[in-house]
Formats: structure tokens, sequence, C-alpha cells
């Protein structure tokens, strides 16, 4: 069983150790800031740890892009990962959106990503299996989960 919880500062250790290598602590620790403001281009955001038995697993992040749509970007550390955690955050993170009142919940995900679709699959995301290339020149196809 998993929980989401926003970070705080005390977590920056854990955070350079998993996925910001190149940042200082205090790097981390503006980031952490930042995130709790829960805005980014005068749009929601919101990044959460997830956590499993009181440990930090994991990341995820809502993102929104219209007054429906949103984006959940999870993140499970390394050492962590084929647990089902990520799974579980994704439920997590989709309850709290519909919550927010967001409609459909949108990701862009690699086609070299087996790991994500089978992810997103297994929680009804849909795709139509168009793809494109994306700004940063990956292969990426859009799934789609109507949370309605």
């Amino acid at each position: 069983m998993i929980t989401l919880r926003n970070f705080d500062k005390s977590y920056a250790l854990i955070l350079q150790k998993n996925s910001y290598l190149k940042l200082s602590v205090k790097e981390i620790e503006n980031l952490i800031s930042e995130w709790n403001q829960k805005q980014v281009n005068s749009k929601y955001f919101e990044m959460f740890a997830v956590l499993s038995a009181g440990e930090i697993v994991g990341m995820i992040s809502l993102y929104q892009h219209s007054t429906e749509v949103i984006s959940i970007g999870p993140e499970i550390f390394e050492e962590h990962r084929q647990k089902g955690f990520a799974k579980q955050a994704m439920m997590l993170a989709c309850s709290i959106a519909k919550e927010k009142g967001y409609k459909i919940v949108s990701q862009q995900i690699r086609t070299d990503n087996v790991a994500s679709i089978a992810l997103h699959s297994s929680l009804g995301f849909e795709t139509n299996g168009l793809t494109y290339t994306n700004t940063k020149g990956n292969q990426v196809a859009i799934y789609l989960k109507c949370l309605v």
C-alpha cells in the first residue's frame, strides 16, 4: 500500500541520490519550494512523494493542460521498480485529478517505453496508435484516459 504526500526539504538528499545527481542539496530544496507553490506557468502543478511503509520509493506529478485535461508523471526510483508502486501511484493521482475536476488524463509516452505503455494500458488508457516526434526528438504516442 502506498501513499502520496507533498515534498518537504527533508527529502532533498533522497532526491539527490535517486533523481537529481547533478544538483546540490540547496538547489533541490529550492526545487521543492517551487513545487510547493502548486503552480507552473499559471497552471496547476503538484509534485508528490510516493511512499511505501514510510519510505520514499518515487515521485509523481500532476500538470494541468486545460481546465479539463491533466497529465500525470510517475517516476519510481530504480531499486523500487516492478513492485506495483507506479500503478498504485497512478491510481491515487487519477483520483486526486478527478476530485479536482479534471475529466481527461493525457500522457505522451515514448514508443520504445514498453514498461510505461504496459502500465498505462493496464490502467485503461487508450491510444489511436499514431506517433510523432516530440520536441526532444523522441517518437511518442498520446495515451488518454477519461476520469468521468
